[in-house]
């Protein structure tokens, strides 16, 4: 069964760091570009971070500089690093990656950056 599992969210103080880990199974991880994507209340889903199977990273503009995307093929993990977290970053943190024309999803862990 092909799944990505997300995980380490939390409540965190603006200015604090969060890491966030992703765990694939039933398909060759080293294969595939992976992304994080975040949905906050009220607002549509938008792209964090992606990284190409030759651990290529992009970054959407409000994270630039401050969170960081890599992966570990031994491990099929792929892990976000938040750092510098501010209030508006709060929001539903997800797993993606697409294959054969196919999106999928994992389930999503909820970052909360409050004081």
């Amino acid at each position: 069964q092909v799944q990505v599992v997300e995980s380490g969210g939390g409540l965190v103080q603006p200015g604090g760091s969060l890491r966030l880990s992703c765990v694939a199974s039933g398909f060759i991880f080293r294969f595939y570009t992976m992304a994080w994507y975040r949905q906050a209340a009220g607002k549509q889903r938008e792209l964090v971070a992606t990284i190409t199977s030759g651990s290529r990273t992009n970054y959407g503009d409000s994270v630039m500089g401050r969170f960081t995307i890599s992966r570990d093929n031994a491990k099929n993990t792929t892990t976000l690093q938040m750092n510098s977290l501010n209030i508006e970053d709060t929001a539903v943190y997800y797993c993606y990656f697409r294959r054969s024309g196919v999106d999928y999803w994992g389930q999503g862990t909820q970052v909360t950056v409050s004081s």
